[in-house]
């Protein structure tokens, strides 16, 4: 039987057949002797074969044409899937309560710029919002809308800018990410209430988000429309990217590496960088270029 993997906890897989019936599958271990620097070989998102006879035992995977990957926490040198063949990778993020950093933000579009998969960003929370806050909000915004990247600022709170976000999730397969805390259950139990997500209060004393969502999950909004929930990173670590290659993951950066005096130019000291030219004037912002320098100079995010 064929079907498509709708949650993952590890050890099991739940998978809706082309019946529309779901069933609660294992994997056979050849795929994690197989599959190699990875420490699950299985998605939420992927295409599979599985076994009709009970145990229900997955036996085949099919090609991927995108996923996303971070880095393991727990398994140096290895990354994790986080969910594969998505249409759009969407990140809720928050300026206050918690504050999500640039840096966590520019890593995740980076991921998903390495496959071309289209990036949104939902800034939610907008209700908590004082002034000199909106002043913030909107300047980072402008860095992101310049680049490409579909911001939308939204509060669960009072509904604000829902609607609009829920017409962007027609007839897309959709990621929806960030850190704990950020309102990603809150957001999807207000366009879909019969979701019922968990959520969970921010903590006072360390002003970051509690796990709600454990493990990856799809959740469908029509025939056409699906969305899979993500348990909060903590961080973002890139794996699989040279250090040449990540100024092509900036698409502000990309069109400018050939103006560089040496092709191998990492835009850091070296002498005749167009990357380096184009943020003293302004054209790159200094923002996204410190953003780049961490991730070219931070070992540890990577490996």
């Amino acid at each position: 039987m064929k079907g498509l993997v709708t949650k993952s906890t590890g050890s099991w897989y739940t998978v809706k057949a082309e019946s529309g019936d779901f069933y609660d599958c294992q994997i056979r271990g050849k795929f994690r002797l197989t599959v190699k620097g990875i420490t699950n070989p299985l998605a939420v998102g992927d295409y599979v074969d599985f076994e009709e006879k009970s145990p229900h035992t997955i036996t085949v995977i099919h090609p991927r044409e995108n996923y996303l990957i971070r880095k393991a926490v727990k398994k140096t040198g290895h990354g994790h899937m986080i969910a594969s063949n998505i249409d759009q990778a969407i990140l809720v993020a928050t300026v206050k309560h918690p504050k999500t950093s640039l840096g966590f933000i520019d890593r995740f579009l980076i991921s998903a710029e390495g496959f071309r998969i289209p990036q949104i960003i939902l800034f939610n929370k907008i209700d908590l919002l004082k002034d000199k806050d909106f002043e913030y909000l909107d300047h980072i915004m402008s860095i992101y809308k310049k680049v490409g990247v579909l911001c939308l600022p939204v509060s669960a709170e009072t509904g604000e800018g829902l609607e609009a976000f829920k017409d962007l999730l027609l007839n897309k397969t959709s990621l929806i990410g960030g850190h704990s805390g950020v309102g990603k259950s809150t957001i999807l139990n207000k366009i879909h209430p019969n979701l019922a997500q968990k959520t969970a209060e921010i903590s006072d004393f360390s002003d970051k988000g509690k796990h709600t969502t454990t493990f990856a999950e799809m959740f469908f909004f029509d025939d056409h429309s699906k969305v899979i929930d993500t348990p909060g990173i903590k961080e973002l670590g890139l794996i699989d990217m040279e250090d040449f290659e990540i100024a092509d993951y900036f698409p502000e950066m990309r069109p400018l590496r050939n103006d560089c005096k040496f092709n191998n130019c990492l835009h850091l000291r070296e002498p005749g960088c167009a990357i380096k030219t184009a943020v003293e004037e302004g054209e790159v912002s200094e923002e996204r270029y410190s953003s780049y320098i961490s991730m070219i100079t931070n070992d540890d995010n990577r490996r």
